[in-house]
């Protein structure tokens, strides 16, 4: 199958039409993703200054991993859910887009990162873990890894600023996305003198 198509087929599917469909939900959505990424990025960003010798040296690393990582993977699960979620809503959208290409990328990078530093620094951790000192090979890993998630954090914000106008699905007829908080027509908190009738428009002027 082209990808196009499976990426439209994805479009199609009943989640995807109701969270398109809906004023609320990919707002919800999103600022759940946006607030469990900030989660990801802050605990990350903890133990990578721990490794720079920056903050918290006083701590040991590998406690610190103990008690921060475990926020660190369930906060990186639903940052991966809440970004599906909004993928299936215009996911040839997205998946044509360079920054969202670039992002995922970067992430893929950060795991390997990730995986250099188990291998490496990571490996005797144990014997210098207590100290403020550590290995070149494990701070050369934390400042990778700041970079990357920063890079990760500016990725992000791009794609909503680069989605194509033209291809985002069309807004659900009879619902006005630009003033949804207004009252409906005829109520007494519009400008039609409070007898519930609704405003009408002034007679044009007689042509010259």
């Amino acid at each position: 199958m082209p990808i196009d198509a499976f990426l439209k087929s994805i479009e199609a599917t009943n989640f995807a039409t109701t969270v398109r469909d809906s004023i609320w939900m990919f707002p919800i959505i999103e600022s759940i993703h946006v607030m469990s990424f900030t989660l990801v990025v802050g605990t990350i960003a903890v133990i990578d200054l721990r490794l720079l010798g920056v903050a918290s040296v006083q701590r040991a690393v590998q406690r610190m991993t103990q008690d921060i990582l475990k926020w660190t993977w369930g906060a990186f699960a639903l940052t991966v859910l809440t970004g599906l979620m909004m993928f299936t809503t215009n996911a040839r959208v997205y998946y044509h887009n360079p920054f969202f290409r670039t992002k995922m990328i970067l992430l893929v990078f950060a795991g390997l990162n990730m995986a250099a530093f188990e291998f490496t620094a990571g490996r005797t951790v144990h014997i210098w873990g207590s100290g403020p000192s550590v290995p070149r090979a494990g701070k050369a890993v934390a400042a990778v890894s700041l970079v990357l998630w920063i890079s990760i954090i500016f990725m992000g914000r791009i794609i909503g600023f680069t989605t194509h106008p033209g291809a985002v699905a069309p807004p659900t007829p009879g619902v006005n996305y630009d003033n949804f908080l207004a009252p409906p027509p005829g109520s007494s908190n519009g400008n039609g003198g409070g007898n519930g009738a609704p405003n009408q428009p002034a007679p044009a002027p007689p042509k010259q």
